[in-house]
């Protein structure tokens, strides 16, 4: 049996989400429990409570011996708030756990693997349970805490160690005490919503700052709006451009972002869940 708890960083989910997720866990996965913490669906503004209320839910999910996963309701906008100060709270039980998100709660994500805390990966989230598409997405994760591998970023290969984020929270996450030492990674970003030139920009801001990479794949970018005059370049030509720039391998595409083919990616080494 693997107990989950459910808590929400940033933006909070309605308890619609919640009894999708539960329903689908209780038809499909019943060696699954889930358990969501009431933060979830409070709200303080745009946030999920104030940071107060989303650190305390945060904590008392992984500190708890009760539970083996703790999983981000959703992305949005305030992990960062809480990320350093919850890192810090967290105690031994914490340690043995896995986290999973990803969007705005890479920045615990980065955090916690910056911290040596449990197993965190990039993974897509129970807000998105309510949709037949977002389903299999969410499939995924529940597949892959059960310890199957088949939702995995096809492009790991379980000896170079690998981490996953949206574009524009890496860059604010460089030189922070969240970002962890990405040297000898695989790194893969994807995007939401931006422009093409904020696209470049954060690549710009990012060629500057990143370590020695074993290599960047280039992850879904999607929504992106359309600019008085183009660009004139895609997305995967300002991959490329900067990738030469900054010396970094460019491997080609990833299988992650905000759609239903959203992959797992444990930052680190790829295996089940819980695996170190």
């Amino acid at each position: 049996m693997t107990n989950i708890a459910i808590c929400a960083p940033a933006t909070p989910i309605t308890r619609d989400h919640a009894a999708a997720l539960e329903t689908l866990v209780a038809e499909e996965f019943p060696g699954h429990r889930v358990h969501f913490h009431e933060q979830c669906f409070a709200r303080a503004g745009h946030f999920a409570g104030d940071d107060l209320a989303r650190l305390t839910g945060l904590l008392e999910c992984a500190n708890d011996p009760a539970f083996d996963a703790v999983w981000f309701a959703k992305g949005g906008y305030g992990s960062n708030r809480i990320a350093e100060a919850a890192v810090a709270q967290m105690n031994a039980s914490a340690r043995s756990k896995t986290y999973v998100g990803f969007s705005d709660c890479g920045y615990l994500l980065a955090a916690l693997y910056r911290a040596g805390i449990g197993q965190s990966a990039h993974g897509s989230m129970p807000v998105s349970a309510r949709s037949q598409r977002g389903r299999e997405a969410v499939r995924r994760v529940l597949r892959w805490f059960a310890g199957d591998n088949s939702g995995l970023e096809p492009s790991l290969d379980g000896v170079t160690p690998a981490a996953a984020f949206n574009l524009i929270t890496l860059t604010m996450l460089s030189k922070t005490p969240l970002m962890p030492d990405l040297s000898g990674h695989v790194l893969m970003v994807e995007e939401v919503s931006e422009h093409l030139y904020a696209i470049d920009r954060m690549f710009f801001a990012l060629a500057g700052t990143l370590p020695r990479l074993a290599g960047l794949r280039l992850g879904a970018i999607t929504d992106v709006p359309e600019n008085y005059v183009a660009f004139g370049q895609g997305e995967e030509e300002i991959a490329r451009y900067w990738c030469d720039r900054a010396g970094i391998p460019y491997l080609g595409r990833a299988e992650i972002g905000h759609t239903p083919s959203n992959r797992v990616v444990p930052l680190g080494l790829a295996g089940p869940a819980g695996a170190a």
